[in-house]
């Protein structure tokens, strides 16, 4: 296997010093992370910095979903629906464990958004766009067969349901995969590594000096290309390092919103996407223990390295499930977890926040550099193709040099490849047997399986090698060993967060396995005692933030 860990740190730092690339990219989103790996199949030299970690941002504080964008038919934009539609069904095929399926309730209420007939003749064409097939297609409920699908809908108000095919996955791990793909394939990769200042030549931005907040010191970095998909900071990459002056195509950040709830406080037996009174749409999606819910979607004007959840966001949500699940009767004690991201959406003149297209764009400097911005993360793959694209024609006009087409679509994501959903069924109940006689139960093994697909049976081989005698406690430090060695997690808030999703889904357990976890850390990566502290404290004021609001 390729040893994708901070151990290798001062050899890549040489590899990016060392020759000149033909592309460097900022960010290490999931817009990075598609453009890096189609950029190296393609035959490019590839470099990518990340000044924090891999997902950090917007790509780990998503809805959790593969999705086709059905509300955007509302909006009469079919080729959204149409490329993003399609794009479910690949990155399903490239990921299998990771991107699962998870048919999808939209229950039709009186009053509400989409009526009968609306939603019969939206989802038929959602269908026909994204050409789904098979027992994928829309089926049309009655009230009655709505109400075996999810009882906890409002009787009364209840007329029907459609009922369609999405896909659900963990943003940040999506993101990671992608990464240690393009790594593997020969692209150098950082996390943690900020890009501080330009480098040009007569006139155009031929490379970058970056700091690592690692190893604490600088280099620099030629490349005759370089790609801004810094997500929402896209802007501040332009303006701040490349005294762009923003007066054309900027960017709108819209804050979103998303609480988790004990599965017995929201009991969903089926993920819906129901209807709120303003006319926006919720998700409701059951996830093993938890439910989650999201999102909210309002224009965000303040610092954008600390988004939080406030007290408005999480009222507006609860009021939404308690409106349309009249017998729950959520209360703000009863959030276990949430989390709040940034969508880096295009400015669009006297559009509200929710109006706002989610297609991506590409903005280029006078001085050669290229951002992009915009998008879904369902579409990051046709996203990296087109701007990938560009690059390629520039290479062909300006050096008669020509590099591969597209290769991405047929590129898995994943070490030994799932043949499809199945297959991942059938290697869960093998994990599970393995398992079960430690004391651990199929959800155990589904996440697990969900989270590393084959590699699940190195961490339980890790597993079997440590004597705690808290199940739990060796499971996690068996994962951790491998986030640390194989995903390069270099921060205790890179694996409870991004790599494991222990601090949204598994926050009961992160009291019991921070001390265990954070001591395992400090031996792994030869931390101080006072950076061990910091770290504790991290953590701590995470926890705190993802369950208070102000």
């Amino acid at each position: 296997m390729i040893n994708f860990s901070n151990n290798n740190r001062d050899k890549m730092i040489k590899k990016f010093r060392k020759k000149e690339l033909d592309l460097l990219i900022i960010g290490g989103g999931i817009t990075g992370a598609g453009i890096a790996l189609d950029a190296v199949s393609r035959g490019m030299k590839v470099g990518l910095l990340e000044k924090n970690d891999f997902a950090s941002g917007t790509s780990s504080k998503s809805t959790k979903l593969i999705h086709g964008g059905l509300r955007y038919l509302k909006q009469f934009d079919f080729w959204l629906v149409r490329e993003v539609g399609m794009e479910r069904a690949i990155i399903h095929g490239l990921a299998p464990h990771l991107v699962v399926p998870d048919k999808m309730l939209l229950p039709i209420i009186k009053e509400g958004t989409y009526g009968s007939w609306l939603t019969s003749i939206g989802l038929k064409i959602y269908d026909v766009l994204a050409s789904v097939e098979g027992d994928d297609k829309r089926k049309m409920l009655n009230k009655q067969e709505a109400l075996e699908k999810e009882p906890l809908l409002p009787t009364e108000i209840l007329e029907g349901a459609g009922y369609y095919a999405e896909y659900r996955t963990d943003d940040a791990r999506l993101t990671t995969e992608v990464l240690k793909t393009a790594y593997e394939k020969g692209a150098r990769i950082l996390n943690y590594c900020e890009v501080t200042e330009f480098l040009y030549e007569d006139g155009t931005v031929k490379g970058a000096r970056a700091h690592d907040h690692l190893k604490h010191s600088d280099f620099e970095i030629q490349a005759k290309y370089i790609i801004n998909a810094a997500g929402p900071w896209v802007d501040q990459v332009r303006h701040n390092l490349n005294n762009d002056d923003l007066l054309g195509k900027r960017l709108l950040p819209t804050k979103g919103v998303h609480l988790v709830f004990p599965y017995e406080k929201f009991p969903l037996k089926q993920s819906v996407y129901f209807d709120v009174p303003d006319g926006r749409m919720i998700f409701g999606i059951p996830r093993g223990r938890i439910t989650y819910v999201g999102t909210t979607d309002t224009k965000y004007n303040d610092d954008l390295d600390k988004v939080e959840t406030d007290i408005a966001d999480a009222a507006y949500l609860i009021n939404a499930v308690n409106l349309m699940f009249p017998d729950i009767e959520l209360k703000l004690e009863d959030v276990e977890s949430s989390w709040a991201g940034l969508r880096p959406l295009i400015y669009e003149e006297g559009k509200t926040a929710g109006e706002l297209s989610r297609k991506d764009e590409v903005f280029e400097s006078e001085n050669g550099l290229i951002s992009i911005a915009g998008g879904k993360l369902t579409g990051y793959r046709k996203m990296a193709e087109r701007v990938v694209d560009l690059v390629a024609k520039r290479f062909e006009v300006e050096e008669n040099l020509e590099f591969r087409k597209v290769q991405t679509e047929n590129i898995t994501l994943t070490r030994e490849p799932f043949a499809n959903y199945k297959a991942v069924q059938r290697y869960i109940d093998q994990i599970h047997g393995i398992m079960k006689p430690q004391g651990f139960d199929r959800e155990d093994a589904t996440t697990l399986v969900h989270n590393f697909g084959h590699d699940a049976e190195l961490i339980l081989d890790r597993f079997a090698e440590l004597t705690d005698k808290d199940k739990d406690i060796r499971l996690a430090k068996a994962e951790l060993w491998y986030c640390i060695n194989y995903e390069m997690a270099g921060m205790a808030l890179d694996f409870f967060e991004r790599r494991t999703g222990k601090m949204y889904f598994e926050v009961p357990a992160i009291e019991k396995l921070k001390i265990p976890l954070l001591d395992e850390m400090a031996e792994m990566l030869d931390w101080s005692e006072e950076f061990k502290a910091k770290q504790l404290k991290l953590v701590d004021q995470k926890l705190h933030d993802v369950r208070h609001f102000e």
